[in-house]
């Protein structure tokens, strides 16, 4: 008779529901609404460089890359790969460069 009772208790719509709102989906919540967020002042884009994107052969990068390390470890410790470039074209005369580029 327990047993009867036990199941006719377990079968039931309600506890069926405390069941899958406990252990299966959970009760559903209401999230707040989240205050709006001032937007920040956007400061101005500096107009004296440009980020650009080049492509390079592996073999030249990785000279580019050994030459800003041994710099660097000469003691030009804000050396990089753009510095590097920059010096590079400051050195350069156009005249010299061969037809083959």
């Amino acid at each position: 008779m327990a047993s009867e009772a036990m199941d006719a208790l377990l079968q039931g719509d309600e506890v069926r529901e405390v069941l899958r709102e406990t252990f299966y989906d959970g009760p559903k919540k209401v999230e707040p609404k989240a205050k709006p967020k001032r937007a920040k002042a956007k400061k101005p884009k500096p107009d004296h460089y440009r980020v650009i994107c080049i492509s390079m052969y592996e073999d030249d990068l990785g000279r580019l890359d050994a030459a800003v390390a041994e710099l660097k470890a000469s003691g030009h410790r804000k050396m990089s790969r753009s510095a590097l470039i920059r010096f590079a074209l400051d050195q350069m005369n156009v005249e010299d460069l061969p037809k083959s580029y």
